[in-house]
């Protein structure tokens, strides 16, 4: 469904319940426990850090059903508080006594910008990313506990993400839009002229969320943008945008952009730190890519350019979601733009 009708902006407070609610379900927690790429690389990111947890205060912000502070409490963490806004929180506490650890993790029912705590901490852990890394806006929580909570040269967990943008040719889209001209010769009736309007309902406004193949990338991805989370503020995201430049590797049609991101997290005693990617050139997770349809498909060759600029930002309905509005250049085509923006609640809380 496009995402330009008018919609009633939701107030803060219903917008907050409404993606709280979100997940109070099993089903999305299963989905993260399962992707064994985001949990595994959190638990072996926790425990590498073992020696800057062991002993320490950790707040694991948004904790969900308290996987992430279990893994701290294993890497030997003196204190965990759990904080947790939805009622999975009572399914953490559980867990938490389940595996023996009530004297060490603390569930703390609440958002980390209403609770309070004890003390202040010295490691600040948590899953926060969204589709298109900023889709449901945590990371305004997470910097929150960081200006309130974490002690002067704290560790946070991941510390850094960045964002990139690539050109692809969609083949599944341009089959369901050839779908009309196929009708005739199946069932004697001319469609055709069904074309143009299945472009629009296909090749629309919304970021869709879709595993991309890597036959499907025409360049190598480019970088837009990157967040320090020791040093970004709440203001930089209410517009986080950048350049970007790709030069095609062949002959191809593009007909979409994705969008996917990486965060990384230190690990002072291996020589590398350690990134969770969402790249389609690495194995997929539960958040894919971010796909983004051009309105009119363009040719390239080998070496064109396709360069132009993103700016990610929230959306006036809804603060909680995201739209995302690229600038672009194609060859030696005009410059051409266009808004993209996931379908969000208000579209459903519409008396």
């Amino acid at each position: 469904m496009s995402h330009v009708g008018k919609k009633r902006k939701l107030d803060k407070s219903r917008q907050d319940r409404l993606y709280f609610d979100s997940y109070s379900d099993v089903t999305i927690h299963e989905e993260m426990i399962a992707d064994h790429v985001r949990t595994n690389t959190y638990r072996t990111a926790i425990l590498r850090n073992s020696e800057s947890i062991r002993g320490k205060v950790v707040l694991d912000v948004g904790a969900g059903t308290g996987v992430l502070s279990v893994f701290c409490a294993q890497a030997g963490a003196k204190k965990v508080y759990a904080v947790e806004a939805c009622s999975i929180a009572e399914q953490a506490a559980k867990i938490v006594k389940h595996n023996n650890m009530e004297d060490r993790i603390e569930v703390v029912r609440g958002t980390v910008e209403t609770v309070e705590l004890p003390e202040m901490v010295e490691v600040i852990v948590s899953e926060w990313m969204g589709y298109a890394l900023l889709h449901e806006s945590m990371l305004n929580s997470v910097l929150y506990a960081r200006d309130k909570w974490l002690k002067a040269g704290g560790l946070i967990l991941p510390s850094k993400a960045e964002l990139y943008i690539a050109p692809i040719s969609d083949p599944v889209a341009e089959d369901r839009l050839h779908f009309w001209y196929t009708v005739k010769e199946q069932y004697g009736v001319d469609m055709s002229c069904m074309s143009d309007f299945a472009r629009g309902c296909i090749m629309n406004s919304d970021i869709t969320v879709n595993s991309v193949t890597v036959e499907d990338v025409l360049s190598h991805p480019a970088r837009f943008a990157e967040l320090d989370l020791h040093s970004v503020t709440v203001d930089h995201l209410r517009s986080v945008e950048g350049h970007f430049r790709c030069e095609s590797f062949g002959s191809a049609t593009v007909n979409a952009f994705c969008v996917y991101f990486t965060v990384t997290f230190p690990c002072p005693d291996k020589a590398h730190a350690l990134v969770l990617s969402t790249s389609p050139f690495k194995p997929e997770t539960h958040w894919k890519q971010a796909v983004l349809y051009l309105d009119a498909p363009t040719d390239v060759v080998q070496d064109t350019p396709v360069t132009g600029t993103v700016s990610m930002y929230p959306s006036n309905q809804s603060a909680r979601h995201i739209c995302i509005h690229v600038d672009y250049t194609i060859g030696e085509q005009k410059r051409r733009s266009k808004t993209f923006s996931i379908p969000d609640w208000s579209a459903e809380a519409q008396p």
